[in-house]
């Protein structure tokens, strides 16, 4: 019997690790391209590919240094001292180098591309004097976060489990290589990152054992498109009294933190006027997220945001603490899927519940 269910085990598992292994590319993924900033090193793939028209994104400057905080998946956060933040287009390239390629040779490359551009080198580092775990690739918790982790971590890749672009960025890695750059552009600078480093010994992903990827951040200079316009306090009233919520998309933070940007005032301010047109209204602040991330960081990350709005409706804008309350429910209620940056920035919003 015991013969029987280990092998029914075992064959229910081979399908799973057939598609696990990861293969050496001959092409492209589909969809990706070369930014036109920073060329690629010749013969190498796309094994992943991201782009948003509009983002923040933070260029270290300095090594990672320990703090007292946690990211998402419980490991000492490291962060540098010195950052510059950007917003604009930005996109993320992995590359698989050919076979014997060092991260030193492929990072050199990458540095003559942005000197020929006009660019400048602002930083740059190797293995432990990056700072945080120089092992580490964007995958783990309950150590030392990494270099890597600084840019994404593993839930947050859009890749498949086990694909090439998974095991690209979430296996174990030696002899990391970093720079970051700047190029002028007319619009402003473009600010570049490349991150090389070898692939450490892994078990699904041993094709890509001792071979070197390339990590490549480019952020070009782009105004925000204006598409949200602000909800004024009437508008606001009749959806509620219609729907008992509306939701509201002109309120900002700072990238995974819960501090507001000055450009939510409007909407505060709208906020603030419907509490005074209806002095018998009671409402809940609820700070929804999009499922980027991990479950219990985004519920404890909504909640904060939602507590940072009513506290500045308190003391900005002469609300009465008794009538709001905060809440957040992170990725739980979401308005759109999830599966398109489209839908996430529709679930990344705060909504006003009625109380009363």
């Amino acid at each position: 019997m015991f013969t029987k269910l280990l092998l029914a085990a075992l064959l229910a598992l081979a399908p799973v690790q057939a598609f696990a292994e990861a293969t050496i590319p001959t092409k492209d993924i589909p969809g990706a391209k070369d930014n036109p900033l920073i060329k690629r090193y010749d013969g190498s793939f796309i094994v992943s590919y991201e782009q948003l028209a509009f983002t923040d994104f933070k260029v270290p400057l300095s090594p990672l240094e320990a703090t007292d905080g946690r990211d998402r998946m419980n490991n000492q956060l490291f962060l540098p001292k010195k950052a510059v933040e950007v917003e604009g287009a930005r996109t993320r390239i992995a590359y698989l180098l050919p076979a014997d390629r060092s991260p030193l040779e492929v990072l050199r490359n990458y540095e003559d591309v942005v000197k020929a551009a006009g660019g400048e080198v602002l930083f740059t580092c190797k293995g432990d004097a990056c700072g945080g775990d120089p092992n580490r690739s964007s995958a783990g918790g309950g150590g030392h976060s990494s270099l890597m982790m600084y840019f994404v971590v593993e839930s947050q890749l859009k890749d498949a489990s086990f694909s090439n672009g998974a095991c690209a960025q979430a296996s174990g890695i030696d002899d990391q290589r970093f720079f970051a750059a700047k190029i002028p552009q007319s619009a402003g600078d473009a600010y570049v990152t490349v991150h090389t480093f070898q692939i450490s010994d892994t078990l699904y992903c041993k094709a890509f054992n001792s071979r070197t990827v390339a990590i490549v951040h480019v952020l070009e200079p782009k105004a925000r498109d204006q598409k949200m316009v602000v909800v004024k306090a009437d508008e606001m009233a009749r959806t509620i009294g219609s729907t008992g919520r509306v939701a509201l998309y002109g309120i900002f933070f700072e990238f995974d933190k819960a501090d507001l940007k000055a450009e939510s005032n409007p909407t505060l301010m709208e906020i603030a006027q419907l509490l005074k047109s209806d002095p018998k209204l009671a409402i809940l602040i609820v700070g929804h997220t999009d499922n980027q991330g991990a479950y219990d960081y985004n519920i404890e990350l909504s909640r904060r945001r939602a507590e940072a709005v009513t506290k500045a409706l308190v003391a900005n804008h002469g609300a009465d603490a008794k009538r709001l309350r905060g809440a957040g429910v992170g990725m739980l209620a979401p308005a759109a899927s999830n599966d398109a940056e489209e839908g996430r920035a529709k679930n990344r919003r705060v909504e006003i519940v009625k109380l009363n």
